[in-house]
């Protein structure tokens, strides 16, 4: 992987810099060194000038400099299409040597195209704002299967923005849910590796303070499209938001899954809000 500094913005140049010296992975004005693959041929000259090797050394050493040349692939391919996302205000000077440390130690097993991009997504986001990645969603990541991302991804489709992301799970056994592939099973298994919370029996509601007995008029948004919403006191100022609500690790990744939206899940929603009272105007502000 060859990366011509001249030609890089300055704040991938500090990443670069920050990578090399937190994390070991080394790279020259030009291209990134493949150490490992370096050491483990200087090892096995070693072993061959000092002992007599035998096949069984041979075999592990060729094993282990297999295994590590993998490994720095992985690393560098994740790095490669990370750089690309680091914008002018980032602050990779910021980032903790020890979330490095972490980050390089779990993603260097990853070796899938999909799953190194969501990697590379989690690098450069946290260049761009430190912070935004505790250690524990990059340790939930790297326990994730293939599988596992393509189901929350999935789930990202029902996704809105009330706050914060808020996948609207009204009637798990919908069939508009289960042709995205969500459904009571899939979300039970969502619940089990960490990324949301289920309650299959009692829905979740966000509640707001009023004092002033008048409606509360919030916007919410489907992806980019608003939409205002009216809550009164007829409803308690209680808005239900369904079945599903997202851990702290979900809310980490919600924003990077890649999900799509639905047109025909986004008017699903708009008329039961009309039915409930919530939606008084629909707003078609850009």
């Amino acid at each position: 992987m060859d990366i011509n500094i001249g030609d890089v913005a300055k704040p991938v140049t500090a990443l670069i810099k920050k990578i090399s010296n937190a994390a070991g992975i080394l790279f020259e004005p030009y291209q990134v060194v493949r150490m490992a693959k370096v050491e483990a041929e200087r090892e096995l000259i070693r072993a061959e000038s000092q002992i007599k090797t035998t096949d069984l050394h041979r075999r592990a050493f060729s094993r282990f400099l297999d295994e590590e040349a993998k490994k720095q692939r992985n690393i560098e391919e994740i790095i490669q299409c990370a750089l690309p996302q680091v914008v002018g205000r980032s602050r990779p000077d910021q980032v903790e040597d020890d979330w490095l440390t972490n980050f390089f130690d779990k993603c260097r097993l990853i070796s899938d195209a999909e799953m190194q991009t969501l990697w590379s997504r989690i690098l450069a986001g946290e260049a761009n704002d430190p912070g935004s990645y505790s250690k524990r969603t990059v340790n939930s990541l790297a326990s994730m299967d293939k599988s596992d991302a393509y189901l929350f991804t999935k789930l990202g489709t029902f996704a809105w923005t009330i706050g914060e992301v808020t996948p609207l799970i009204y009637d798990p056994v919908n069939e508009l849910y289960a042709r995205h592939d969500i459904t009571t099973v899939s979300l039970k298994h969502l619940e089990s590796i960490g990324l949301i919370e289920f309650n299959e029996l009692r829905p979740f509601t966000i509640s707001y303070k009023n004092k002033t007995g008048m409606p509360i008029k919030l916007t919410v948004l489907y992806y980019e499209e608003p939409i205002q919403i009216e809550l009164s006191g007829q409803s308690g100022y209680i808005l239900g938001v369904g079945h599903v609500r997202l851990t702290q690790v979900g809310q980490e990744l919600a924003p990077i899954c890649g999900s799509t939206p639905d047109d025909e899940f986004r008017n699903y929603v708009v008329t039961k809000w009309k039915e409930w009272g919530y939606i008084t105007e629909e707003t078609t502000e850009n």
